[in-house]
């Protein structure tokens, strides 16, 4: 199996663009596998919809190593080419020692890597750059350079003549600055793709100029064999939870989910339920549901008008049904979101209304300690998640209580997350279901309690 890691020198410089190209390009003619290095989700959400297969992401923060090696070895089993989106820099991390870098998951992977530079300004600049990245980590093993944002043919002799001259990297690839381009790759990263109708047509544009730029049968002219054939095996325990259904929302307002999350709770046997919370009218029949993350405030308008889906869960968390909810999910269960132009009514089951801002208010990884008030987690062990949120909340009630306290990142107000209320949970922070917070088994144990709770009611 070829393995490739998509990086560069710094973030911004193209990867996203053409991982997404590269990927669509591969999945016309073999069997692919793509991830995403961090805790990003729209990234995946392209990688994904190009390649057609999920992307899962890669993240020193949440995972261990043995998480990431056995994660990556499942989804890439059998598969004939495997590509990871770096984030930053390939040796960009939090740790000095780079340990978390993209660097140490080539390393701990062993894939090659394909580095993208951006060009701008650079002609003869380029070979030291590239001498000083082979010598800091010599080994690393390089497949290639794509070089982007090329001005014309003639800057493009230069760096190429500069690279040949005093390095041995080959360039496999060479893209010219094109508007379009800058702006797609804009939108890649500010716009998840279930908030964008045209979605299929920006990633054929995409492929189209990247089939001309790079030399693709570069990536897929080498037979390689496996040599590490075996594939951690999953252990179904479909018969735990089988008798659950969790709704989730998916729509164009949210949408930010970790498809391992939703494997797990499959793997656990629960059934799970989408339900659009701008088309549907009423809730599915279920006995949980999860709302994540998205862009509510894109399609607040359409959310406050849809009245019948507002009231339909509103009467479910008060009828003290069991609810998590992430950060868009947490903003659609306020009274309002205020936009620059507007004002939006919500659910108004949290007494607060959510302030969109012009910059990130809580960017970044998190670090959760569990209070005894937290419904279905113990308060045992620091969690590690991340949050990202343009949105402040301003709660016009302060006797909420609050499944975390925050020790790393923003949360709700710097010092804790998780606002509770009745069987409902909404928070800030993205969990992440590894061995470090094992939240899908908590939550549907938490959902089946309260359900054979009912049952005996009944009885």
């Amino acid at each position: 199996m070829k393995s490739y890691l998509i990086s560069s020198t710094k973030k911004s410089s193209g990867k996203t663009i053409i991982a997404t190209g590269i990927s669509s390009i591969l999945s016309r003619t073999d069997s692919l596998a793509v991830f995403k290095k961090g805790p990003d989700y729209i990234d995946p959400y392209w990688l994904s919809l190009a390649s057609k297969v999920n992307c899962y992401n890669l993240d020193f923060f949440t995972m261990s190593n043995s998480e990431i090696k056995k994660l990556y070895k499942q989804m890439s089993y059998e598969k004939n080419i495997s590509i990871i989106e770096g984030n930053k820099g390939l040796f960009d991390g939090i740790s000095l020692d780079g340990g978390d870098s993209n660097a140490s998951l080539a390393h701990l992977l062993k894939l090659e890597v394909i580095l993208v530079i951006d060009c701008v300004g650079m002609t003869r600049g380029v070979a030291p750059l590239l001498k000083g990245y082979q010598e800091f980590d010599k080994k690393i093993k390089y497949k290639g350079i794509i070089l982007n944002n090329i001005a014309n043919d003639r800057h493009e002799n230069k760096v190429i003549n500069a690279i040949n001259e005093f390095t041995k990297l080959k360039v496999i690839g060479s893209i010219h600055k094109n508007k379009q381009l800058t702006i797609m790759e804009k939108k890649l990263g500010l716009e998840p793709v279930f908030q964008n109708p045209y979605t299929k047509n920006i990633i054929k544009n995409i492929s189209s100029v990247i089939k001309k730029s790079v030399d693709m049968k570069y990536l897929i002219n080498k037979k390689t064999n496996n040599k590490d054939n075996k594939i951690p095996k999953v252990v179904l325990k479909k018969h735990i939870y089988s008798n659950l259904r969790i709704g989730v929302a998916f729509d164009s307002a949210f949408g930010f989910y970790y498809p391992d999350d939703i494997n797990e709770f499959k793997r656990l046997g629960a059934k799970i339920i989408y339900f659009d919370t701008l088309k549907d009218k009423v809730l599915p029949k279920v006995d949980g549901l999860f709302i994540g993350g998205g862009f509510p405030e894109r399609v607040a308008d359409k959310l406050t008008k849809n009245t019948r889906m507002i009231k339909s869960i509103s009467n479910y968390i008060e009828s003290e049904m069991p609810v998590y909810a992430e950060c868009g999910g947490l903003m659609y269960l306020c009274n309002s979101i205020i936009t620059k132009t507007n004002k939006f009514k919500m659910t108004g089951i949290i007494n607060a209304d959510i302030k969109m801002l012009d910059k990130p208010i809580g960017r970044g990884y998190v670090e959760l300690m569990v209070t005894n008030k937290h419904p279905w987690m113990l308060n045992k062990d620091l969690i590690k998640c991340h949050e990202f949120h343009y949105s402040d909340i301003k709660l016009k009630n302060s006797s909420y209580s609050y499944g975390f306290k925050v020790m790393r990142g923003y949360g709700t107000n710097g010092k804790h997350d998780g606002i509770l209320y009745k069987n409902l949970i909404a928070s800030y922070s993205h969990l992440r279901d590894t061995s470090q917070s094992r939240w899908v088994a908590n939550f549907l144990n938490f959902v089946n309690n309260i359900k054979n709770n009912e049952t005996k009611k009944d009885i």
